[in-house]
């Protein structure tokens, strides 16, 4: 975690790009690269990991490894946690920091982790211990999904009424579970669990349906930062201050593990620079640096493919042409930290 100014990390496609490949096509090297894995794992999965790994040990900075469990939470035995905090501490034998994602966005309803508050925080404090006990170069973080739309109903794993689940997501006590209810705090595992909090915050547009080519509205992202955007999106007033409560109130560094500003090709609307400068710009602001010191960590998400949500191939991607590419190298400010200023601890 850097003293002054935020890492600059990428959310990589793997099977495109190589970390040193995108590391001399912007000439930098990430201070963060994200690997998604699920967990259990066998052992062909958890070599992509650790071939992630290796890339990251080459370039320099910090692993940001998410780990899925799409078999439930009850698949997380000891056995599994013990597995995992040994190759974890593996990781950090080789040089390797670790900063581990352990299944994020646990308030929507479309994991199978999603929306059992008791047993998500029961799990995740389990995971945390046995990483903190043996693997000290590997951070944990807690990483909800943005609360505008919150309980995001109709989906799969969305907590029913009249369950113990559904009564401790209702804060208010009013007997429904809406965006008035705390969208958070019932999944926040304890600070002694959590050493980073982190929070994805993406522009897919400025209306539903979601996908068209729009230049962001002014201050959006801040706005969903502090939980105070109203605009043509909707209205999330309702929505706590996540940066304020997680990163200034119980005082971790707060993350941005992934962003960007939608571009579809097929769409008409704005250009894809002038969609994805706006917002760019409004992210690495200066404004964003002088009030919100407690923001460590900045991934982009550099990845072009299919989004379910809106039926459609879309180019998230800061570096997926050298118009775009240029444009982002010429914005980035002075304060962004890279892989160099990464101090890298082993295990202990």
């Amino acid at each position: 975690m850097p003293e002054q100014g935020a890492l600059l990390g990428v959310n990589l496609d793997w099977e495109a790009e190589t970390l040193a490949e995108h590391r001399d096509d912007l000439a930098h090297a990430p201070a963060v690269a994200v690997q998604f894995s699920d967990v259990p794992y066998d052992d062909a999965t958890w070599e992509h990991t650790v071939g992630a790994a290796g890339q990251v040990e080459e370039n320099g900075g910090v692993l940001l490894l998410t780990l899925e469990p799409h078999g439930g939470l009850d698949t997380m035995s000891d056995e599994v946690v013990d597995r995992l905090a040994e190759d974890l501490r593996a990781l950090n034998a080789d040089g390797v920091p670790v900063v581990l994602r352990f299944a994020h966005e646990m308030n929507g309803s479309w994991y199978a982790w999603g929306q059992q508050p008791q047993k998500y925080v029961e799990t995740f404090r389990r995971v945390a211990a046995a990483v903190h006990e043996r693997a000290p170069g590997t951070s944990m973080m807690w990483a909800p999904n943005y609360g505008g739309g919150y309980p995001f109903t109709g989906g799969q794993f969305a907590a029913l009424p009249g369950t113990p689940d559904h009564a401790a997501l209702d804060t208010d006590g009013d007997g429904a579970v809406t965006m008035a209810d705390d969208t958070y705090l019932p999944y926040f595992p304890g600070d002694d669990a959590v050493d980073w909090v982190g929070i994805s915050l993406y522009h897919w547009g400025n209306q539903r349906p979601w996908g068209d080519n729009d230049v962001t509205e002014d201050g959006k992202f801040l706005a969903m930062l502090t939980g105070t955007y109203v605009g043509t999106a909707g209205d999330d007033a309702a929505i706590p201050d996540f940066y304020q409560v997680y990163g200034v109130e119980h005082g971790h560094p707060v993350a941005i593990p992934e962003t960007s500003a939608i571009y579809t090709p097929s769409r008409d609307g704005a250009d894809e620079l002038a969609v994805k400068r706006a917002w760019w710009r409004q992210v690495f602001s200066e404004r964003t640096h002088e009030e919100y010191p407690q923001l460590k960590m900045i991934n982009w998400f550099e990845w072009a493919k299919f989004e379910i949500e809106i039926d459609d191939d879309v180019d998230w991607r800061a570096a997926g042409s050298p118009e775009v590419r240029d444009a982002f190298l010429a914005d980035l400010p002075p304060w962004l930290r890279y892989a160099e200023d990464v101090d890298v601890c082993g295990d202990g």
